[in-house]
């Protein structure tokens, strides 16, 4: 649905043609972000179908926040091409949703934008959105396992249907399809307590269709400049009115036989496999929706039986990024924060740091950071990392997420936060960091006492000028920057790109060091892993004999899959 969004904005240029302006995307998840962010607390309330977890506002507006800072990071690339923004764009949401809307929703962006990026110049903009929100429309119907009506997919073919008879009048304009596109969504809005039972019993509207129409809306303004349609305004011709409570009183439907689990996970695995996960995970539960392609899927399904799901994924492919929720134990949470008292106030500054391993972690925690778990195979998510953010009662936090694939997932931790806590005065700052050893360097210089602005500068510049590097074993056949490698194959790593291909690590871990201490260089840094053996005695004994000047300092990391991390300052 909200990709109908995407759609109508990236079709933001001429209505003659001639493709979608990236400042137009741009504007667009700046927008729906900001929308979903004031939103974001009555949608969730809205929140009974298909679990009253109070949560869905919530879920759609991280997953909206993921595409923003992927946007915003594909852009930043030197000629960043306009094809290379929109995948980022669908990719982000991809990886970045949470729970049953949020899955929907990324496929909703990425059916849009994959429609918007195939336009053709002769094709006329007002068609080019409308047939993006048919596009959506189909692929979330097809993602999902027992489509409902009266839920956000409903709402969205709506939408869809306008605006395809808007395009097809003589002389349509973007903005009169989505505008079109919009009404119709709040006049569906209105009629899916007409077709869902619970919603009827609750008296409200549904949530992930209201969060759609928020969506589409800011799509509107953005080709029309009319100011969004207030969240609390009467909804086409049933005006039913928005509550500021759980409608349902938190938990009232759910029920003792229902699924009592959520379980998602990322799954690689080739693309002909989703029709039959689907099917499989139809089985052990409801609520399945399996979103993604080109090898990458967003598995999520409402179950009893978690390690049944799991397997499910096992079987076919890679799952990571696990995440298990306990409805029961989720909803008995929200009640207890809206029970206590007013919190109190944030004071100080903290350091938040994700560690790959146990001995990283030891290092992080002795630095006085609050750690978060995380490393290949287990990067932690936007809702752990948000919970170290609130849960540190600093009213200044940095966060250090030392992997590149987390620093999406910390910056929109961060916003989430900063839009959750920023009337207590919380400051979050997230510093780009895309290794461990980076993280290491960065709290190095770490100094509560200065300005916060300038701390964050400080360890910033300390975290760019360290080189970084790190060995590992092939686990595939691949291309590489430094040619071909076949599994076992041993690995270097330089700067987050495998540039070296050896037979044996020590040897490799060497010629990592020399293009590392070529530009010079006063500290080396090594932290060894599960496998380390004897690197680090082997790099240590090869730096003092070829540079006797640099220092070296090494710690145990007990990362996996990495036997030797190293840097240069």
């Amino acid at each position: 649905m909200e990709d109908g969004t995407t759609a109508g904005v990236a079709g933001a240029g001429s209505d003659a043609g001639g493709g979608i302006a990236l400042d137009t995307v741009a504007r667009f998840v700046d927008i729906a972000v900001d929308a979903l962010a004031q939103a974001r607390e009555e949608i969730d309330a809205l929140n009974v179908y298909p679990v009253p977890d109070g949560d869905t506002g919530t879920n759609m507006y991280l997953t909206v926040v993921a595409a923003r800072d992927a946007v915003r990071e594909a852009q930043a690339e030197p000629g960043a091409a306009r094809d290379a923004v929109l995948a980022a764009l669908a990719r982000g949401a991809l990886l970045g949703a949470r729970g049953n809307s949020g899955v929907i929703l990324s496929e909703m962006l990425g059916a849009s934008v994959r429609r918007i990026a195939a336009a053709t110049p002769q094709e006329v903009n007002a068609e080019v959105i409308a047939d993006a929100l048919r596009q959506a429309s189909a692929a979330s119907y097809t993602a999902v396992g027992d489509p409902v009506e009266g839920t956000m997919l409903t709402v969205l073919r709506a939408a869809a249907e306008a605006a395809a008879v808007q395009a097809a009048k003589p002389g349509a304009r973007s903005s009169d399809v989505l505008t079109e596109a919009a009404a119709a969504a709040r006049e569906a809005l209105g009629h899916t307590p007409e077709q869902l039972e619970v919603l009827a019993q609750a008296g409200v509207v549904d949530a992930g269709g209201r969060g759609l129409s928020v969506i589409l809306d800011a799509a509107e303004t953005v080709l029309t400049g009319r100011r969004p349609i207030p969240v609390t305004a009467p909804l086409g011709s049933h005006a039913i009115p928005v509550p500021h409570v759980a409608a349902a009183g938190a938990g009232a439907d759910l029920c003792e036989d229902g699924p009592a689990y959520e379980v998602m996970y990322l799954l690689d695995t080739p693309d002909d496999v989703a029709p039959g996960l689907r099917a499989r995970l139809g089985e052990l539960g409801d609520s399945v929706v399996v979103v993604g392609g080109d090898g990458l899927w967003n598995v999520h399904v409402h179950t009893d039986d978690v390690g049944a799901a799991i397997e499910a994924g096992l079987g076919l492919g890679r799952p990571h990024r696990i995440r298990v929720t306990h409805f029961a134990e989720q909803i008995a949470r929200q009640e207890a924060q809206q029970e206590a008292p007013a919190l109190p106030a944030l004071a100080g500054r903290q350091v938040v740091a994700v560690a790959a391993g146990p001995g990283l972690a030891a290092l992080f925690e002795e630095a006085g950071a609050v750690v978060v778990h995380g490393g290949p195979g287990r990067r932690p998510s936007t809702g752990e990392l948000l919970e170290a953010i609130t849960g540190c009662g600093a009213r200044e936090v940095v966060v250090l997420p030392n992997d590149e694939p987390t620093v999406r997932a910390a910056l929109a931790a961060a916003s989430t936060a900063e839009a959750d806590h920023g009337g207590r005065g919380l400051r979050v700052a997230v510093i780009p960091t895309h290794a461990q050893v980076q993280g290491l360097a960065a709290l190095a210089v770490h100094e509560p006492g200065r300005g916060f602005d300038q701390d964050v500068t400080e360890m910033t510049a300390t975290a760019r000028h360290v080189r970084h590097g790190a060995v590992t074993i092939a686990a595939r056949q691949a291309m590489t920057m430094a040619g071909p490698c076949e599994p076992g194959d041993a690995l270097g790593v330089i700067a987050g790109d495998f540039a070296v291909v050896g037979d044996e690590l020590g040897g490799v871990a060497l010629v990592v060091l020399d293009r590392l201490l070529a530009a010079g260089g006063e500290l080396v840094t090594l932290v060894g892993g599960v496998d380390c053996g004897d690197l680090a005695e082997r790099a240590t004994a090869w730096v003092e004999e070829f540079h006797p000047h640099v220092d070296v300092v090494v710690y145990d990391g007990g990362q996996e899959r990495y036997p030797l991390l190293m840097s240069v300052e």
